[in-house]
């Protein structure tokens, strides 16, 4: 059901957010009309991009102006790597922790940013009720398959590894506290697994010829998130589970047959999506989303950022020769110019210092070609003014780091920000200092061979070895 009223009164918000691209708000609004319960639930903005011919990045911001405008709600997804199972989903980066358990596959697993928390999107109750609000209200068939699993796991045929699971399963129902299911299966040479979707409660019987007499009833009881069964010998034929739940909470019980006894699930990989990592690399989430912080006391680890630090030259000499607001009001125009580098390839300024800027970026590629703006659009502001007002410096690094709540604000902590902030204090004005990381990253030297490049090894404080640092000059006139 549609609320009409609000679903207008949000889309005249959304298309006033920003400038789209032409029918980027319509396109949203014909799947918030029309689109299947399923289409609305735990939407994938890069997906949704790439369906409709749009760029990713503005995919994911018309997703997050619409959840600013209340049409959607975001999603932090746990997602188990071996079977795309949703361990758990939180509205809120700041109920995130990064240890999960994954009860499918009875594994332990840490989360990083950049590849097992996915965010996603789902329409608001408000503006339209979809079955997906109401999960205990759901069919333990829709409840497993469309609300506990994504379709985002691949196996190396090509086939969703949710997809496939739908063949395995035998018998599938949702069984309340004190209450019993009869699950009959015709049980073929392999094995039987039985398996609570809400708990580590689980059966395991080889199925054979030859085994024996299959007795005609095999009691099995979950109590507590474990599982006993009765031992039993099964040959192929029928065979009928008594499932007792004598627990305090509903289970979601199914019997699967896998081919073999000893049947390993194969290797997933998953379609892309809205890391953790890149939307907290997208302007757009931090300028609308301040509140969101990351509550675990540890961090959430960053496998792989590039950050960029930057430093006006000689800005106290500014303030001293034309004043403090002058000065403040030029500053200010030199961090618009900044910024505007920052998002047009694909980063986040992540905060300003006095006169210098933290921007991180997915890739070092990015990261190289933003510096590279950045440092022409400086150039620019000076050809405006009677001297070289601004000379700006900039150091680029990559590696891992630890994202982290600083002073209620999301920010990055470990060597990787510290070396950072090192390389750029050995810039000369004008001049990009990169590290070899950077030097080494996919398309980076593509970007930096016009420009002359130096190469020096630099002893940083803090770090054990010396560091290969390469200074980008200029362009000759």
């Amino acid at each position: 059901m549609i609320d009409e009223k609000k679903l207008e009164e949000r889309l005249v918000a959304l298309e006033a957010a920003k400038s789209w691209s032409p029918r980027v708000v319509s396109r949203l609004e014909m799947l918030l009309r029309s689109g299947t319960d399923e289409a609305l639930y735990r939407i994938n903005p890069i997906q949704f991009a790439t369906e409709k011919s749009m760029a990713e990045a503005e995919g994911i911001d018309l997703f997050l102006h619409a959840c600013v405008a209340g049409l959607f709600d975001m999603d932090w997804l746990l997602v188990c790597p071996m079977c795309s199972d949703v361990v758990e989903s939180f509205r809120s980066l700041r109920k995130l922790h990064t240890h999960f358990h994954c009860h499918l596959c009875q594994s332990d697993y840490d989360a990083a940013l950049d590849d097992y928390i996915a965010v996603t999107f789902t329409v608001s109750p408000a503006v339209r009720s979809i079955r997906f609000h109401k999960p205990d209200g759901l069919s333990a068939w829709d409840y497993l398959f469309s609300y506990k699993m994504t379709p985002g796991g691949i196996m190396p045929d090509g086939v969703p590894w949710s997809e496939a699971a739908k063949g395995l399963i035998r018998a599938l129902t949702r069984i309340e506290p004190g209450s019993a299911a009869n699950l009959e299966v015709d049980a073929a040479e392999g094995g039987l697994l039985g398996q609570d979707f809400e708990s580590d409660a689980q059966f395991f019987f080889p199925v054979a010829r030859g085994a024996g007499v299959t007795p005609p009833h095999v009691p099995v009881i979950l109590d507590g998130g474990k599982c006993v069964a009765a031992t039993a010998n099964i040959a192929p034929g029928k065979v009928v589970f008594e499932v007792r739940n004598a627990g305090k909470l509903p289970a979601v019980f199914g019997i699967l047959q896998l081919p073999m006894a000893t049947f390993q699930r194969p290797k997933l990989h998953f379609t892309p999506f809205l890391s953790g990592k890149r939307l907290l690399m997208t302007q757009t989430f931090r300028d609308f989303f301040r509140s969101e912080v990351i509550s675990a006391t540890e961090g959430i680890a960053v496998l792989d950022v590039t950050l960029v630090f930057t430093d006006l030259k000689g800005s106290t000499a500014l303030y001293e020769r034309i004043g403090d607001l002058n000065a403040y009001i030029q500053v200010q125009r030199h961090f618009q110019h900044l910024l505007d580098a920052t998002v047009r390839h694909n980063g986040a300024v992540t905060k300003t210092i006095g006169d210098a800027v933290m921007a991180a970026f997915l890739t070092s590629a990015d990261a190289v070609q933003a510096a590279l703006d950045m440092r022409e659009a400086v150039d620019q502001l000076n050809r405006d003014r009677p001297q070289r007002d601004f000379i700006l410096k900039i150091g680029v690094h990559r590696g891992a780091s630890i994202a982290v709540t600083l002073n209620e604000r999301l920010d990055y902590f470990g060597q990787t920000v510290n070396i950072a902030a090192r390389v750029q204090n050995l810039a000369d004005g004008d001049e990009i200092c990169i590290t070899e990381d950077v030097y080494g990253a996919p398309a980076v030297a593509e970007i930096i061979a016009p420009y002359p490049v130096a190469k020096s090894e630099a002893e940083l404080k803090g770090v054990s070895k010396a560091m290969s640092v390469y200074h980008l000059a200029r362009m000759a006139s």
